[in-house]
């Protein structure tokens, strides 16, 4: 079983929401096929990492998506997690983008100042033809977590905060959320005090140790005078929908004279999936037998032809 987790803790009082998220295993996963400028990569593994822990805390089964979208060298890019801790994640770049090392957030995607974020709740018992939930609001800030933070607080009344981190092996986040009271407001006076302190606390945490540090020891280091309640921690898993027999139901939709065509020029036919990048190679062997099922499903994914 993976080791990647999200574990779940609550303050004494029951009024601050603490939460931790170490991905490596399938972080390594989802950037095996992919090549993305390190200040990208890094982008993409905190928005991922706030992915599992906004998922944590979803009502129904299903997932959810945030995406960055803008102007500016990176034109996209989106993160999926499921109830069920199921993670993919991508970027997509403008041909011959320029991208420097200190390029920021803003720098990368929000040129023209018109970026945009969006949060989508996708419930997967959802009715026919119902759209799925959609927040959109402009791209504020530098940083992933500063965007969820304004996000989480103007559109969900949510006082969230949020420390994320990531590089080529792992991507971590520390969430803090003051939590409503039953009646879906938050007394102040009765969480200013824990919310203060916690954020005190979180607020020495350091990058170097965000990424190193395993969850139990991460939160025994800032919150050990705390009597924090534990739950159980979630299993997380690279999760993309992109299987060779969707590949193969697509390549069937080109026909039999674009088939042949491809393999006469290069020998074999390379499909790469638009969302995690995994390549799958049909050779003349694996085009004949494709040529010859007849399978009734259309692909629900879009690959990448080569």
């Amino acid at each position: 079983m993976s080791t990647d987790t999200l574990k779940k803790y609550l303050s004494p009082d029951h009024t601050t929401r603490v939460q931790t998220v170490n991905l490596t295993e399938s972080w390594q996963t989802g950037l095996a096929h992919q090549n993305y400028p390190p200040v990208v990569q890094s982008l993409l593994g905190e928005l991922a990492a706030a992915a599992v822990l906004l998922a944590g805390n979803i009502k129904f089964n299903g997932a959810i998506v945030l995406q960055l979208q803008g102007n500016g060298p990176v034109h996209l890019i989106v993160v999926e997690c499921t109830s069920g801790m199921g993670v993919r994640a991508t970027a997509h770049l403008r041909e011959h983008a320029q991208i420097a090392p200190d390029d920021t957030l803003q720098d990368l995607l929000n040129a023209d100042g018109k970026g945009k974020f969006t949060v989508m709740l996708d419930p997967s018992d959802k009715q026919a033809g119902m759209p799925a939930y959609q927040g959109i609001v402009p791209l504020e800030g530098t940083t992933v977590a500063q965007v969820l933070e304004s996000y989480m607080r103007n559109s969900e009344q949510l006082d969230t905060r949020l420390w994320l981190g990531a590089d080529a092996q792992h991507c971590s986040g520390l969430l803090l959320q003051r939590l409503p009271d039953e009646g879906g407001r938050v007394d102040d006076t009765l969480t200013e005090s824990c919310w203060v302190r916690f954020i005190h606390l979180a607020d020495t945490l350091k990058d170097d140790e965000l990424l190193t540090l395993d969850s139990n020891t991460l939160i025994h280091r800032l919150f050990w005078q705390e009597d924090l309640l534990a739950f159980d921690p979630q299993h997380i898993r690279w999760q993309c929908s992109c299987t060779r027999e969707r590949v193969s139901r697509m390549l069937r939709t080109l026909g039999q004279t674009e088939i042949n065509s491809i393999v006469a020029q290069q020998g074999q036919i390379e499909v790469s999936c638009n969302f995690c990048g995994k390549p799958y190679l049909f050779d003349s062997v694996d085009c004949a037998r494709l040529l010859i099922e007849t399978p009734e499903l259309s692909p629900e994914h879009n690959p990448t032809l080569h």
